[in-house]
């Protein structure tokens, strides 16, 4: 099984396989995590965005990284272009995002808090559905060895640091009552 790894910083500092983007549903490159993305990747993530399309609210997509040390950037379309996520969004581009990792043997996948923010799903609650999906996502077969949560800003950081140790108690607690 992989592992989570929580990390308080610049997601598009990270050397990785692949760099998970809170995006919208048209692939527009705008503001927050999509916005430093493109600045730092340059412009032909967004030329394979407009290329590939807008994706269903929900879904994913994958492009190449241009500048970044990654070798792609991963669309997960939680909301739609000036609207708000939904925990559903959250979830299933959260899942559609690993499953093209997976796709692409991608051993290492780095991701924000997709749906905070300006999304509007509560940071506590992207934190719950961010890592129940990573820990169903490692417990079957693939080739992620790691998924490393890059948040922005202490608050960020704390609230996932809160989920997944709850995540890692509630885990040893479901072991110690199989003992029992």
């Amino acid at each position: 099984m992989g592992r989570i790894v929580l990390l308080e910083g610049d997601i598009t500092a990270q050397s990785v396989d692949a760099i998970v983007n809170a995006a919208n549903s048209a692939l527009v490159l705008g503001s927050g995590v999509a916005g430093a993305i493109r600045e730092r990747g340059g412009p032909s993530i967004q030329a394979e965005c407009d290329a590939h399309g807008p994706v269903e609210v929900g879904g994913a997509a994958a492009t190449g990284a241009g500048e970044l040390d990654a070798r792609y950037v991963l669309h997960a379309a939680s909301m739609p272009p000036g609207g708000q996520a939904s925990e559903a969004t959250v979830r299933s581009s959260m899942r559609r995002c690993l499953e093209l990792a997976a796709e692409r043997g991608c051993a290492t996948v780095a991701v924000p808090a997709i749906g905070a923010g300006v999304a509007g799903v509560p940071l506590q609650r992207s934190a719950e559905i961010l890592i129940e999906e990573a820990l169903a996502h490692l417990e079957g077969e693939s080739p992620v060895e790691e998924i490393r949560f890059v948040l922005f800003g202490e608050q960020a950081y704390r609230v996932f640091e809160s989920v997944n140790d709850a995540a890692k108690i509630e885990a040893q607690m479901a072991r110690l009552r199989k003992r029992t």
